[in-house]
């Protein structure tokens, strides 16, 4: 593998972080978890052969500047999908109280 092929993997990685982004702002849970299988894929595939490739100065810098934007990509995602858990986790609470509501008064 050559540096352009590593190059173009990480890029390959941001695009599917920025789609699980856009997924994630919209609320699209279902596509989420289909592009973070995908991506989990690439990922356990980019990791022995980023290994066997030596990258000059230039190459590392671009490689890092993609990794830097994938983890903000990230960082929004995990941001989304807290505040989507958290109010999920609301809802449920609520439709517990009103079970045991029901259950002691049958209101």
């Amino acid at each position: 593998m050559s540096a352009s092929q590593v190059i173009a993997n990480y890029e390959s990685l941001l695009t599917l972080t920025r789609q699980m982004r856009e997924a994630a702002v919209q609320g699209d849970w279902d596509a989420l978890i289909g592009i973070e299988q995908r991506r989990g894929e690439l990922v356990a595939a980019i990791k022995p052969l980023d290994a066997q490739v030596q990258l000059d100065e230039a190459t590392r810098q671009a490689k890092n500047q993609l990794i830097h934007k994938i983890l903000a990509d990230e960082a929004e995602i995990r941001h989304h999908t807290q505040t989507w858990m958290t109010e999920l986790q609301n809802l449920l609470q609520s439709n517990r109280q009103k079970q045991r509501l029901h259950q002691a008064y049958g209101v």
